[in-house]
């Protein structure tokens, strides 16, 4: 097993993180996960960020850029909600992960 059913969650927790504190885009998302050990591909970031936004966590608008046009996401009220309630539950499992510690 790679881990990867695991980290998709966290990853959705990272991307609503930081749609919470500012808007955030595919690429710059991309690499901010990178940072943090995550590397994703285009074809796995760009359905997850559609998802997060059809089950409406995550609103986006199109933006011009310079000559390209990007796609920028923010969260919902229910994104934050739901990020409120993810780091109760994170919170708690951290405590007991750590708690030998």
């Amino acid at each position: 097993m790679d881990g990867r059913e695991f980290y998709s969650s966290l990853i959705r927790l990272h991307i609503l993180h930081h749609a919470v504190q500012e808007p955030i885009f595919g690429v710059g998302i991309m690499e901010e996960l990178a940072r943090h050990g995550y590397k994703l591909s285009a074809g796995t970031l760009y359905p997850m960020l559609h998802d997060m936004e059809r089950k409406g966590y995550l609103s986006s608008v199109e933006e011009r850029s310079g000559r390209q046009n990007r796609r920028l996401y923010r969260a919902t009220d229910l994104g934050k909600m739901q990020l409120e309630d993810a780091k109760k539950k994170v919170r708690e499992l951290f405590g007991e992960l750590f708690e030998e510690l």
